[in-house]
């Protein structure tokens, strides 16, 4: 059965406009109190990111979770992270984190997460939408929730994310430049990093409300790139607006990506003998992740695209290792979700430990060139029945060997098909990625004139 509200990764939209609105909130934060409140006693963590509106919205929730007899413990700007860990800490039933992850200011959202900090299983997401179909009704006085604000959220977190490397273990003389998006990190990974030794440069961490992701963080790093090399740092460091994702930069300037500090953490875990199983990517993760990790005896697994997936995945084959291009690198046996910080640590030990530069590490892995072209439909057609598509397919594959790739995905948000192929020769994919667009874009206007 499908879901009206939650996404792949909870709700999320443009604030004002439905359901990104205050009522809204109110009814989802009493319609979640009492799905857990049918538990017994229930308390649930609020934690947000920095747009101007987690303030309205971390209101309206906590009315709405007072309601139902839910006691509330609010963290203020805390990484998505963070809020899994210390919903498990403080023993809640959930965790509410209120952002729009990389998103702009005027986009907000909501993600839950379990008593045991992972993503809330179908069946209570289906409840909790079950029960907005009810009157809203409060509870009697003398049951009323109550609400109290973490005094130390962020030292708790900041401690757990040190926790990560073994005692000992610091960066004295790494010069860092960190970029925080503006976002909920600012606060809590700078003092990570200078804690354990590292000489930190920030920029992006000075948050108004309306500035998160803007022209910097994990999803636009050319502003830390320059920054890097005028600064002549060692590495820099991108969080996203809920630092939930981790891209990195080498002394070059050069962008490493999710694939490649995936593929980082797992060499040095390897090399040291504590590797358990393989790795979990996902459908767009580069055919040369694959491939790298084939040569040093690793497994690897594609998921579907989102980190809900791969922790899916990595739960399945009881893995520790997964991740996505886009940054979301998961470390299961240090974490229970992605963290753009600890994702970073792993990535800061196997260079401290190996005594090699991030350009060094990344560069055991070789990424296959990419070719990615959007073929429009006029309806939503299921490729894979398309026989004329499937033909062109099998000749490409036959075409690329095992030297490379192809991926037909249609996209979860616009009525797209996207074409993709990976290679060795970037000029030869370029030619058959278009021929194969071609044919599947003449395919489903076939499919939709004969109707």
């Amino acid at each position: 059965m499908g879901k009206r509200y939650f996404g792949t990764d909870g709700i999320r939209g443009q604030v004002g406009k439905f359901p990104i609105t205050p009522d809204f909130m109110l009814k989802l934060g009493w319609a979640a109190g009492k799905v857990f409140a049918r538990e017994g006693y229930s308390k649930i963590l609020i934690g947000k990111d920095t747009r101007i509106s987690g303030y309205m919205f971390e209101s309206a929730l906590e009315a709405g979770l007072s309601a139902a007899g839910v006691d509330v413990l609010l963290t203020g700007p805390m990484p998505t992270p963070a809020i899994a860990y210390l919903t498990r800490t403080f023993q809640a039933n959930a965790g509410i984190v209120i952002s729009a992850s990389h998103n702009p200011f005027g986009d907000n959202g909501i993600k839950f997460f379990s008593a045991e900090g992972t993503k809330l299983p179908d069946e209570i997401e289906h409840a909790i939408e079950a029960q907005m179909d009810l009157v809203m009704t409060t509870v009697d006085s003398g049951m009323l929730g109550k609400a109290s604000r973490i005094a130390d959220a962020a030292g708790r977190y900041i401690e757990f994310c040190k926790a990560t490397v073994p005692l000992g273990f610091n960066l004295q003389g790494f010069k860092i430049v960190l970029d925080c998006a503006n976002g909920a990190t600012y606060h809590v990974s700078p003092q990570v990093l200078r804690e354990l030794g590292a000489n930190v440069i920030e920029i992006a961490s000075s948050p108004d409300g309306l500035n998160i992701n803007e022209s910097c963080g994990a999803t636009s790093p050319q502003r830390l790139q320059k920054s890097v090399v005028a600064e002549a740092a060692d590495l820099g460091i991108a969080l996203d607006g809920d630092g939930d994702r981790v891209i990195m930069v080498d002394e070059n300037g050069e962008v490493v990506d999710g694939d490649e500090i995936l593929f980082i953490v797992t060499q040095h875990m390897k090399a040291r003998g504590v590797l358990s199983g393989g790795v979990v990517g996902t459908l767009m993760s580069n055919f040369g992740l694959e491939q790298s990790l084939k040569k040093i005896g690793v497994p690897f697994v594609r998921a579907n695209v989102g980190d809900r997936y791969v922790m899916e995945k990595l739960a399945e084959h009881d893995w520790v290792l997964g991740g996505e291009s886009s940054g979301h690198v998961v470390c299961r046996h240090l974490t229970s979700t992605g963290d753009g910080t600890i994702s970073a640590l792993q990535a800061l030990r196997a260079m401290r430990e190996t005594g090699k530069s991030l350009a060094e590490l990344k560069s055991g892995m070789q990424k296959m060139p990419q070719v990615m072209i959007n073929v429009r439909m006029a309806k939503k057609v299921d490729v894979k029945s398309v026989a004329a598509i499937q033909d062109a397919v099998k000749n490409v594959e036959a075409e690329l060997g095992s030297s490379g790739r192809v991926l037909l995905r249609p996209s979860g948000t616009e009525p797209l098909v996207r074409v993709m192929l990976e290679g060795e020769n970037p000029e030869v994919i370029q030619t058959l990625c278009e021929e194969l667009a071609q044919v599947v874009e003449k395919s489903l206007e076939a499919l939709v004139s004969e109707e």
